[in-house]
């Protein structure tokens, strides 16, 4: 009887304080815990921080150098394309007047109105001229510009990097290295405190739990009560720890506060710099752009001169002298006989030209002459070098007239000019 009271006391003291529970209670006990830790840990777990302060998060403020070198690349991708644009229009305009002007000269336009569609012509040749200059003050001043200034501002490294940022960024990393150092013992600080505190409810509930059980005996009673004792040492002892590094923290904040701030503002002026060369840089552009600040009012101010001054009563009256009844007309008079020509000019003879000016024409017999020649020919003079105003009506061959050959035309020329 004795050895089997002794191994019943063995087997209690082995099983533990929670083997004589039922199985429902172990399970209410776990479920129990599990929702006072997820509790906790919802009240001690924090969303991440994006705060400029947090280590790490000055890498923002040191990308700026970079991003500052790529927007001086954009800036003058975006002045050359704008000069292609300005050149290219330029030439179109060229072409088009060079084209229009050819095509207004052979074609029927003409007087005063000639002149105003002429003028369309030359303000696209001069407004070609402007946007030329356009061109070149884009990629002369401006461009240049900032390609000097981001050489100037950014200096290359071999590893890739810029010099300002790498200062920028070593200066951020000294300013913040102590302090996160301390921010670094003061989080593992609270891990252990709170994991203390965890063991320390654990405890508890298993001497709760011990104590309601009328199984357990008194030597695992007094186990986990020294478990108990034991966790809450090690709460009081990480809670000291914890805060102490927390006020080590917090008394070393101003001066991290202080050195960020200092890097930051340097990385600030730096970036104040850009951003007032950039103005600066627009601003020429601006200027460039605006055709207003140039001729470019005069240009439209000749042209709407040129197009009010077609006078379309001036255009009629010159039609109508050049080309209509205003022309001068020598009409059919009376002409006396002339005996040294001993012919006559046929209205009905059609007239040739020959090389010298002098028009041809045949003329019939008359009278006496009659007899002597049956198949004579006439001649006709008429001045070809104003052929619009004084030319004479074009006579018709008669039935049995013939043209007067080459060697009669010097002599009847002479005759002819000795007669009038």
């Amino acid at each position: 009887m004795r050895g089997q009271g002794q191994g019943a006391a063995e087997r209690s003291r082995a099983e533990g304080p929670f083997d004589g529970l039922e199985d429902r209670e172990l399970s209410d006990l776990e479920s129990t815990l599990n929702t006072t830790m997820s509790y906790d840990e919802s009240v001690v777990v924090e969303a991440p921080s994006d705060s400029f302060w947090e280590v790490g998060n000055y890498k923002r403020t040191v990308k700026r150098f970079d991003d500052g070198h790529k927007l001086c690349n954009d800036l003058m991708t975006c002045l050359h394309e704008r000069a292609r644009i300005e050149k290219g229009y330029a030439q179109q305009l060229s072409e088009w007047a060079k084209k229009w002007k050819q095509l207004l000269e052979k074609g029927p336009q003409y007087g005063t109105l000639e002149k105003a569609w002429m003028a369309l012509m030359t303000e696209a040749e001069k407004v070609s001229e402007l946007h030329l200059e356009v061109k070149c003050a884009l990629m002369n001043e401006d461009f240049e510009k900032v390609k000097n200034w981001q050489k100037e501002a950014y200096h290359k490294q071999m590893m890739a990097n810029f010099k300002e940022t790498k200062e920028a960024e070593d200066g951020f990393r000294k300013a913040q290295k102590p302090w996160a150092k301390k921010l670094k013992e003061v989080e593992a600080a609270k891990k252990a405190y709170h994991a203390a505190c965890k063991e320390e409810k654990i405890a508890i509930s298993r001497e709760s739990n011990c104590k309601a059980d009328s199984s357990a005996n008194p030597e695992q009673l007094k186990k986990v009560q020294d478990k108990v004792e034991k966790s809450k040492q090690d709460v009081q002892k990480t809670k000291e720890k914890y805060e102490k590094n927390l006020d080590e923290l917090n008394k070393s904040t101003p001066q991290y506060i202080e050195n960020m701030e200092q890097v930051f503002e340097q990385c600030q002026q730096f970036e104040k710099k850009r951003l007032d060369f950039f103005q600066e840089v627009l601003l020429e552009v601006k200027q460039h752009l605006d055709l207003s600040m140039t001729s470019y009012n005069t240009i439209y101010q000749e042209l709407e001169q040129s197009i009010k001054s077609a006078d379309a009563k001036e255009d009629l009256k010159w039609f109508n002298c050049a080309h209509g009844p205003g022309m001068p007309m020598n009409w059919p008079q009376f002409e006396e006989w002339c005996a040294d020509l001993n012919r006559t000019l046929s209205r009905r003879e059609k007239p040739k030209k020959t090389g010298d000016g002098v028009t041809l024409t045949s003329i019939s017999q008359t009278g006496d002459q009659a007899s002597q020649s049956s198949k004579a020919n006439s001649l006709s003079v008429r001045s070809t070098t104003n052929s619009i105003r004084s030319s004479c009506n074009p006579f018709e061959e008669e039935e049995n007239g013939k043209p007067v050959n080459e060697k009669e035309n010097a002599i009847t020329k002479k005759l002819v000019k000795d007669c009038f």
